[in-house]
């Protein structure tokens, strides 16, 4: 039962990457085509980076689930697949209709969400709320850079 319930979430938090990642089909042409700071990663760095997130969030949620059962951890979990949307919006917001501005907006509430998430997520294991940090400080970096990005490419993420 844990390794299916472990499995599922996997499942689930993939499959919104998945929605997100249709959306970024495109995504390294448009990076490499704009204006970016100095700080900005390379294209390669980003589906590393996230496959690793991924993983630690469907960790959390699994830690989380585990613990109380769906009934104890009803609002975390209910936070945690509203965060997976609105973190696979993202993507559909900057790459595929290059909406710099209301993506960096959606961002913003991303990142409430996240909070909200770890925070629910904490208060019932640990490890779990520690697993969505490294998710939370990707996501900020992200919201800076999305909000250059936007600023200095006003006619490509107009």
């Amino acid at each position: 039962m844990q390794l299916a319930a472990l499995v599922g979430w996997f499942l689930l938090t993939f499959a919104a990457a998945l929605v997100g990642g249709i959306a970024t089909a495109r995504a390294p042409e448009l990076y490499s085509g704009l204006e970016s700071p100095s700080w900005a990663p390379p294209a390669s760095v980003f589906g590393p980076v996230w496959t690793a997130l991924y993983a630690l969030m469907a960790v959390a949620a699994w830690l989380v689930w585990r613990a109380p059962g769906w009934r104890g951890a009803r609002t975390a979990l209910t936070l945690f697949v509203i965060q997976l949307a609105a973190n696979a919006l993202w993507s559909w917001l900057f790459f595929a209709w290059r909406l710099g501005f209301a993506a960096f907006i959606e961002l913003c509430v991303l990142w409430a969400l996240i909070v909200a998430t770890l925070v629910a997520f904490w208060r019932l294991h640990r490890i779990a709320g520690a697993l969505l940090v490294p998710y939370l400080a990707w996501v900020s970096y992200a919201g800076a850079l999305n909000f250059v990005l936007w600023r200095a490419n006003p006619t490509v993420l107009g």
